[in-house]
C-alpha cells in the first residue's frame, strides 16, 4: 500500500516493477496461446488485474514500469517479438490506475476497490486505445480495424478479468498485510 508520493521514483519503486513485471510476464506468457476469435492477435490475459494491482497499491512508476517491462517479457517468452506499441500501451493501463495509489487506503473497502477498479477500466482505455490505433502507423490498418479488431476485444477481456480478479487480489492482499501487521 503505497504511503509515498505519487511520483515517487527510487529503489523500492524499481524492485516493486521488477516484481510485477516478472508476475506480468510469466503470468501473460502463460495465457498467451488463448487468442480471442476475430481480433487480430489478442489474448485473454486475466494477469492483467495483477499489472492493475500493481499500479493501484506502489503507484504510476511502478504500474508503468510492471506493464511496460512484463509485456515485453511475456511476448517475447511466447515468441511474438517486441512491439512496442503494446509494451507501452500495456505500461500506460498499469501507470493510470497507479494514479490513484495514495487515495487508495484500505483494500478492503467496497468504495476503495469500485474506484480502483474504474481507475482500471480507465487505465484499459488508455492503454489500448494507444496501442490499438497506433497500430494504424506500424501495421498499416484502417480505424475500423484498430477499433473493432483490437480496441474493443481487449477493452472487453481486459475490462473483464480487471472486474473479477481486481477485487479478490485486493481483498486478499489487505488480508496478508493485516495479518503481518501492517
Amino acid at each position: 500500500m503505497n504511503n509515498n508520493s505519487t511520483w515517487e521514483f527510487g529503489t523500492r519503486q524499481v524492485v516493486y516493477g521488477a516484481i510485477g513485471a516478472a508476475l506480468y510476464g510469466a503470468l501473460s506468457w502463460f495465457t498467451n496461446f488463448l487468442a480471442i476469435p476475430a481480433a487480430g492477435n489478442i489474448s485473454f490475459r486475466p494477469a492483467v488485474a495483477v499489472l492493475i494491482f500493481f499500479g493501484v497499491a506502489y503507484g504510476p512508476i511502478v504500474g508503468l514500469l510492471a506493464g511496460f517491462i512484463g509485456n515485453t517479457i511475456g511476448d517475447q517468452a511466447s515468441g511474438y517479438g517486441f512491439y512496442w506499441n503494446w509494451s507501452l500501451g500495456n505500461g500506460l493501463m498499469g501507470m493510470v490506475p497507479g494514479l490513484i495509489s495514495a487515495a487508495i487506503t484500505d483494500f478492503k473497502a467496497q468504495s476503495q476497490i469500485i474506484k480502483a477498479v474504474g481507475w482500471g477500466v480507465l487505465g484499459i482505455i488508455v492503454g489500448m486505445l494507444f496501442a490499438s490505433l497506433t497500430e494504424m502507423f506500424t501495421s498499416g490498418i484502417d480505424l475500423a480495424t484498430a477499433i473493432t479488431g483490437y480496441f474493443v476485444p481487449t477493452l472487453i477481456s481486459n475490462t473483464v478479468n480487471v472486474a473479477i480478479l481486481l477485487p479478490i487480489l485486493m481483498i486478499a492482499f489487505a488480508g496478508m498485510a493485516a495479518r503481518r501487521g501492517r
